[in-house]
């Protein structure tokens, strides 16, 4: 058995070997392709052009990788072919081991620059101003819905959404005791004491305290100081970050709890591909039918609407809104450039890009 281990140790080896050589080489492409986007100005980051990628291969796979692990190797080496073409600083809503952050990482990868921000608002502005070249908030949830300043500030700010980005989010019990009967309070978020209820109410002590904290990671802080009795409800990464041991993983009670978060850009344009997504805010006329008729045009074309929510416009003391709009297809589309054409003075793109969801 040792003989034949080794042997197949050796081969894989081997195979390391040859792989390590041809990583290097398509590094050496993408180095120079990052020259020549230096010397255009064009962007690093293409998301259509990743995911057409990726779907390439999955239709040439023949053995045992998937398309979702397919999607976990190539998009490492996506994110350090860009940091080799052009390092970019990413904003995240913080703090670090948040959630935000670990969406950030599974998209840009280990070796870019983050920068945690204390909320949604400041990510916007860090991008904005140029202090980072993306930012990454969250923007729904399919248990709670969307976050309201999200929305709210693609109202106020002149971004682009670069890409959406599902992801499937865990939550995790973590504490120094050994037994759960021993812990006597929880620190988490508001949204994940109710994302993770039923397991708080039948696996935890009865009449277990549990104190709302800012972020998911400031509860495993806290928890990791505060020691014997205390628990955080977290992320794994967040646990792991401040040492402190997880007892119980997946205790939301949604089996399939995901967040879909958005990346966002300035002055950024994606390319069409063969399945996109387009976004606009609409400020209509206050008046019958202005949203019947906006709706009729885009039956009429048969483009198909996955998302419409309302929002007050502030400061309006009549209680008017606007309208957040998303629907498939791109707006290069000739159907869809139409529709933005007759009602241009109303309508705000905010960005066409790969459908994920």
């Amino acid at each position: 058995m040792d003989q034949k281990l080794n042997e197949l140790r050796q081969q894989i080896d081997t195979i390391d070997d040859q792989l390590l050589q041809l990583l290097n080489a398509r590094m050496e492409v993408v180095r120079q392709v990052g020259l020549l986007k230096q010397s255009q100005k064009s962007v690093i980051y293409r998301p259509e052009r990743e995911a057409a990628i990726i779907e390439r291969l999955h239709q040439k796979t023949h053995g045992l990788l998937n398309r979702e692990a397919i999607e976990a190797i190539f998009l490492e080496i996506f994110a350090t072919s860009r940091n080799l073409e052009l390092p970019e600083k990413v904003a995240y809503l913080g703090p670090e081991g948040s959630f935000s952050h670990g969406a950030a990482e599974s998209r840009f990868g280990a070796m870019s620059d983050y920068i945690s921000m204390p909320s949604i608002r400041t990510v916007f502005e860090a991008v904005e101003t140029g202090k980072t070249r993306f930012g990454v908030v969250p923007f729904e949830n399919n248990q709670e819905g969307v976050v309201a300043e999200t929305m709210d500030c693609f109202g106020e700010f002149d971004l682009k959404i670069v890409a959406e980005l599902p992801q499937l989010v865990h939550f995790c019990l973590a504490s120094s005791s050994d037994r759960v009967e021993e812990i006597h309070t929880v620190y988490s978020k508001d949204i994940a004491f109710r994302q993770c209820s039923g397991f708080i109410q039948n696996y935890l002590p009865a009449g277990v305290k549990q104190v709302p904290v800012s972020s998911t990671s400031e509860a495993a802080r806290l928890a990791a100081e505060q020691g014997r009795g205390t628990a955080g409800l977290c992320s794994a990464v967040a646990a792991k970050k401040f040492k402190l041991p997880i007892l119980f993983h997946n205790v939301e009670d949604a089996e399939r709890h995901i967040t879909r978060f958005l990346i966002l850009g300035k002055d950024i344009e994606n390319q069409p591909g063969k399945n996109d997504k387009t976004t606009i805010i609409a400020r209509l006329p206050d008046e019958p039918g202005s949203l019947a008729a906006l709706l009729q045009e885009f039956y009429a074309a048969k483009i198909n609407l996955t998302k419409i929510e309302s929002r007050p416009v502030r400061g309006d003391k009549n209680f008017s809104y606007w309208f957040f709009i998303e629907f498939d297809g791109h707006r290069k589309d000739a159907a869809i450039q139409q529709i933005l054409e007759n009602h241009r003075q109303n309508v705000q793109w905010l960005g066409s890009y790969v459908k994920m969801l």
